[in-house]
């Protein structure tokens, strides 16, 4: 794949990145089939205390089979903006800071074109492997993610008798399928903590809890995997109601999926989390698990992805640039901090933001 010309634009009171339009990462990839959106994340700190802090998390900055970033373009209130990047969990980080009794406001937008992505597990594909490096990353344990312990003996467990790639990734997807469920209490997107998860038998939770729990487990297997951390951006084409969003208001839309890494096929999107979520709001809801809509879900998104969203970054344990803070366990929603400590992002009293969608015509 050709490298990418960056061009980038910083200033006092505003800053952007716009990426020119790259080559596919295949070669037969096809042009026809994508959808072009616009998705704009406005932050406001209401409460802002001596110098505040502002961090939003950019569109991919790889291009992939299902997703090409032509821009993320952003601007800084009264403050001064920058953007920092990690290559290998594609991870873009937009980082505002404001002086004291300064409004604090910061808007992105990114813009992305989207393709439905599938892998046909039935042949091998012609698809360029990851490198040995990538291979191996996707394979390291992280703090809320490890490969060892009741991690480790639950794959053994979920994959016994398998003895493909293919047919490991498949059990495990089966086995979260089967053992886990959506829990709609569970604040945000969850916390994604597998150990705490296993050894309480808790094994409730939201996208970033369930399709964690895949990640670790195909990981603990020998598989290669990763967390994609993102927002749905439009309705589902494919009759769900519950796998998409019914207004191009989206704050409360953000989703993590996962990839896993098999031989002769490349990185192959799952998502055992989103069939549970069929399981629990697909109307009328609770539905059991061969019901119609569940068992389409269950065998579509093993394999592929309906792109009426946008992927972020694959990354863990983030810090971010300039914080005090904690690192956070992975970065989807927008973060703010100031001289009183981090913003709670689910606080609306203190932390304001809206991120809206619209589709290119």
């Amino acid at each position: 794949m050709k490298r990418r010309e960056f061009l980038r634009q910083t200033g006092t009171m505003c800053a952007s990145l716009a990426f020119s339009k790259a080559v596919p990462l295949f070669a037969d990839t096809p042009a026809s089939g994508w959808r072009t959106f616009e998705v704009t994340t406005r932050v406001e700190v209401l409460k802002p205390s001596g110098v505040t802090h502002i961090w939003l998390p950019a569109a991919l900055i790889r291009e992939t089979p299902f997703q090409k970033t032509l821009a993320n373009n952003y601007v800084a209130e009264g403050g001064t903006a920058k953007f920092t990047e990690s290559k290998e969990d594609s991870l873009g980080i937009v980082s505002a800071t404001y002086p004291e009794h300064v409004k604090s406001v910061l808007t992105l937008t990114s813009r992305v074109s989207l393709k439905n992505y599938g892998v046909d597990l039935s042949v091998p594909s012609k698809v360029a492997g990851a490198s040995h490096a990538e291979r191996e990353y996707f394979l390291k344990p992280s703090k809320y993610l490890p490969t060892d312990g009741i991690v480790k003996e639950t794959a053994d467990k979920a994959t016994k008798g398998a003895t493909t790639d293919v047919d490991k990734a498949r059990a495990i997807y089966e086995w979260i399928v089967e053992n886990t469920f959506r829990d709609p209490k569970t604040r945000g997107c969850g916390r994604g903590d597998i150990r705490f998860m296993l050894e309480s038998g808790d094994l409730g939770g939201k996208c970033a809890d369930l399709n964690a729990l895949y990640v670790g487990l195909a990981r603990a297997a020998g598989l290669p995997a990763r967390d994609v951390y993102g927002v749905r951006v439009a309705k589902s084409e494919l009759g769900y109601k519950s796998l998409g969003v019914a207004t191009d208001h989206i704050s409360k839309a953000q989703h993590c999926r996962a990839e896993v890494y098999l031989n002769q096929y490349g990185w192959v999107p799952v998502d055992p989390a989103d069939v549970r979520k069929v399981v629990l709001e697909e109307p009328p809801g609770n539905l059991k698990l061969d019901d119609e809509m569940v068992t389409k879900a269950r065998t579509r998104l093993f394999g592929s992805w309906e792109m009426n969203w946008m992927g972020y970054n694959y990354a863990h344990d983030v810090a971010l640039p300039g914080s005090s803070g904690q690192p956070l366990v992975y970065f989807m929603y927008p973060q703010a901090e100031t001289a009183e400590g981090r913003v709670d992002p689910f606080d609306p009293d203190n932390f304001k933001y809206e991120i809206t969608v619209k589709e290119a015509t």
